[in-house]
C-alpha cells in the first residue's frame, strides 16, 4: 500500500504508533480478504466481506490522510 511514499511510510510506521496500527490493521484484513475471496475462509458471509472491505478502505484512507500530513508538514 502507497508505494510511492514508501520513505513516508517507513518513518511513519517507526515514529507514530496509530499510523503503524492502523496500517496493519489494513495489511490484516487484505490478507483475509484475499484468502476469503479465494474461497480459503468458509466462515465469512458476503455481509461480513463488505463490512471489511468498508474498513480497509476507511482504514486506507485515514493512512493516506496521515501521510499526506506528514508530506507537508517536512516541506
Amino acid at each position: 500500500m502507497f508505494h510511492e511514499y514508501r520513505d513516508l511510510v517507513t518513518e511513519l510506521k517507526t515514529t507514530n504508533a496509530h499510523f503503524k496500527k492502523i496500517f496493519e490493521e489494513h495489511n490484516d484484513l487484505h490478507d483475509k480478504l484475499e484468502k476469503a475471496e479465494v474461497g480459503g475462509v468458509d466462515h465469512i458471509d458476503h455481509l461480513e466481506i463488505e463490512r471489511m472491505k468498508k474498513a480497509k478502505l476507511k482504514l486506507k484512507d485515514e493512512a493516506y490522510a496521515m501521510i499526506m500530513d506528514h508530506k507537508h508538514s517536512k516541506q
